[in-house]
């Protein structure tokens, strides 16, 4: 991933539900915004469907902290669009990530990330937060781009398509089906969560 200076930066000066909310802040630029939601804690919000839930509980996960910059982006007519990225989980990773992998059979667990995209820039605003990875994503199976404050339904929905139509077609996953990925996947969060 690359630093989030690799962004166009501008000038805050437009109406927007998010600009608003950083002007109020007293931040008047893009690249300032960015530096300020990656200094955030890390945290999984209470409605993560709430834009705004990220300046009310002061945190946020890798879903509402790029939400927020990418609606900005939109807010600004930049071009840094919101990416959903499905990556191999292993215990390199995460941490205790191994147990899962043993119980299922599985050489990872397929786990959705979201990330910001700018040209050929990847910028994620959780790395380096305490986020329960132990090092960055870098590498992904599946990406595709996404409304900034895309639903979980909707997002859950996109995961599980790709599923069928990317990540099972792998063939270090020949032998497992969906049911088997969707278990290990809900265990993965539970341990991901852990770590936070």
């Amino acid at each position: 991933m690359d630093p989030y200076d690799v962004l166009p930066d501008v000038a805050i000066n437009r109406d927007g539900v998010i600009a608003d909310q950083f002007l109020r802040l007293g931040i008047t630029g893009f690249i300032e915004a960015c530096r300020y939601v990656h200094r955030l804690p890390y945290g999984y919000n209470s409605d993560r469907e709430d834009l705004l839930v990220l300046f009310k509980e002061n945190m946020g996960s890798c879903a509402t902290k790029h939400a927020v910059v990418a609606t900005l982006a939109r807010e600004l007519d930049l071009p840094v669009v919101k990416h959903i990225g499905i990556y191999a989980m292993t215990d390199k990773i995460v941490t205790g990530t191994k147990e899962i992998l043993e119980q299922y059979h599985l050489p990872y667990v397929p786990m959705l990330h979201c990330f910001l995209a700018f040209e050929t820039h990847r910028v994620d605003l959780t790395e380096g937060n305490r986020n329960g990875k132990n090092c960055a994503i870098d590498r992904f199976l599946h990406t595709e781009v996404v409304m900034p404050n895309i639903s979980e339904k909707d997002e859950y929905r996109r995961y599980r398509n790709a599923l069928k139509e990317t990540i099972l077609l792998q063939k270090e996953l020949s032998g497992a089906d969906m049911k088997q990925l969707l278990q290990a996947r809900e265990k993965a969060l539970v341990l991901l969560k852990s770590k936070v």
